[in-house]
């Protein structure tokens, strides 16, 4: 059987495509030669585990370490028992050393002396019974909090200074988060906000994304074992809804090569990969659910709500972006500025969080469908409007994302609209004070621009305007509909302040502005 895309676990040579597991993380050799203890973080399913395995048996297999990559996450269980989680992270880790390395580099029995101390004397005396230096990385260290994880960090601490004879000569801690983001219930706080207790770090390493080259490279792996060609504007598509994050440049492939395009005589083109896109954002895995979950954490939501509004961040602690780049959410702009990391989790982060209004939305029948199926716009407005009228104000608490919560129950609308066999795109950008969409429906594309009437700020109604007509003019559209959300607190009633005009502009394009 040839090879295939991998989406789960570490990658491995003989049955995956993959590119050389260690070369986005240069460094490392020279850190291990220096006696280092580093951090190793990224957000998940980018490769780390996959890169440190395969970095410990090259290392092993040079006659020069005894290295080993174990895994901290068993622990997690014991939490508040930091003598329970000693006793079965050091079981669960003999078991991964035996399976890893040769019977003359295995520790003798561990030590199983005081609570607190164990993991240091049972890493001191199997440093001391093998004749090379050991090197051990420790995966999900971050899985570890509270007294739990301090008492591992300081152990590890403790026994630096007796490195190489007596201790690990270098050790690398494996996670999503530098040290400082570590959880502990401790001083007041959820993090440690230092190095300390691992204050021997000399540096911490994030392992970067695919870029465009690499993605060409993997892809190219299954054209040479299966014929099946990608164009490059497929690879380049490939790239740049995903900005390289190798799980979700392995899922869209995958998607395409065993489920949509079987036939290998088939090319693989940029339309393939578009399909793919879709049916993974309405899938939305097992890692895709993950970022989801992150979205409820207050420091998650005081970011990524007003980027989604387009407006400023305002004072938000560096920490708080810092933590939002590790975990893969944000990325910096080249350009300048914090953008979505990429376009598919541009489109993940609302449909993640319109999916509690969409579920208390009442039964909309689709009044808007012509008889042949197609959508006629003046009767998706009317509906629109009744629905408003009928539900708007009491959805807009079905949100915790408050500051936009017209546009997610707008949104939620739209996607009952386009559960049909359309689509919806969205536009935001920090600073910008708006959220674009594009709804597209068979031969039918509209542009609607959001716009939100705030406390002490004028109409924003001719600015949005200005803004609409720049967004129809890149799509080509002569037409587009232009929401005010009146959100001021001595706003009119409903009733009083719901209404429809069209507006043509000075280019010739008519506008549709509704107030909400």
């Amino acid at each position: 059987m040839s090879r295939w895309f991998n989406i789960a676990g570490p990658c491995k040579a003989d049955k995956h495509y993959m590119l050389p597991p260690t070369s986005r993380l240069p460094d490392l050799e020279l850190l291990i030669e220096q006696e280092s203890y580093f951090v190793v973080h990224a957000p998940r399913q980018t490769g780390k585990t996959t890169a440190m395995l395969s970095l410990a048996k090259q290392l092993t297999a040079s006659g020069r370490y005894a290295a080993v990559m174990v895994s901290a996450e068993v622990g997690s269980a014991f939490n508040h028992d930091p003598g329970a989680a000693e006793l079965a992270i050091l079981e669960t880790w003999r078991d991964t050393i035996e399976d890893s390395l040769p019977t003359e580099l295995q520790p003798p029995t561990w030590v199983y002396n005081s609570p607190g101390q164990r993991i240091r004397a049972s890493l001191r005396a199997w440093t001391q019974a093998i004749k090379r230096p050991l090197v051990l990385f420790i995966d999900e260290i971050d899985s570890l909090q509270d007294e739990t994880l301090i008492s591992v960090l300081r152990q590890l601490r403790d026994g630096y200074r007796s490195r190489p004879e007596n201790f690990p000569s270098s050790v690398g801690l494996i996670g999503l988060r530098d040290v400082r983001d570590y959880k502990v219930a401790s001083g007041g706080s959820d993090r440690l906000n230092t190095a300390s207790p691992f204050n021997i770090k000399v540096t911490s390493i994030t392992l970067r994304n695919f870029n465009h080259e690499e993605v060409a490279e993997l892809y190219q792996q299954h054209t040479e074992e299966t014929g099946q060609i990608f164009t490059s504007e497929a690879i380049f598509t490939a790239f740049d809804l995903t900005q390289g994050q190798p799980w979700l440049v392995n899922a869209l492939a995958k998607q395409v090569v065993e489920k949509m395009v079987k036939d290998r005589n088939i090319t693989i083109n940029k339309e393939h990969i578009l399909q793919a896109k879709e049916i993974l954002i309405a899938r939305q895995d097992t890692h895709l659910d993950s970022l989801a979950e992150k979205l409820r954490e207050q420091r998650v939501k005081d970011i990524i709500e007003p980027m989604l509004a387009g407006q400023a961040l305002g004072d938000t602690p560096a920490d708080d972006r810092q933590y939002l780049i590790d975990l893969g959410l944000l990325r910096r702009d080249p350009a300048g500025g914090l953008v979505i990391a990429n376009p598919i989790y541009t489109e993940v982060i609302p449909r993640v969080l319109v999916q509690g209004t969409q579920d208390s939305l009442p039964h909309i029948s689709p009044s808007w469908l012509t008889q042949t199926g197609e959508l006629n716009i003046d009767a998706l407005l009317e509906a629109f409007i009744r629905f408003w009228r009928q539900h708007g104000e009491p959805l807009l608490g079905s949100t915790a994302y408050h500051e936009i919560a017209p546009h997610l129950v707008l949104m939620a609308f739209l996607h009952r609209v386009v559960n049909g066999g359309g689509t919806l795109e969205r536009e935001y950008a920090i600073g910008s004070d708006r959220m674009d969409l594009c709804l597209r429906y068979r031969s039918v594309t509209l542009g609607i621009e959001l716009k939100v009437w705030r406390d002490k700020k004028r109409d924003p109604q001719a600015e949005g305007i200005e803004q609409l007509e720049s967004y129809l003019a890149r799509l080509g559209l002569d037409f587009g509909w232009l929401f005010v959300f009146d959100r001021r607190k001595n706003a009119p009633p409903i009733e009083e302040r719901l209404s429809t005009q069209i507006v043509i502009t000075k280019n010739k394009r008519s506008i549709t502005v509704i107030r909400a």
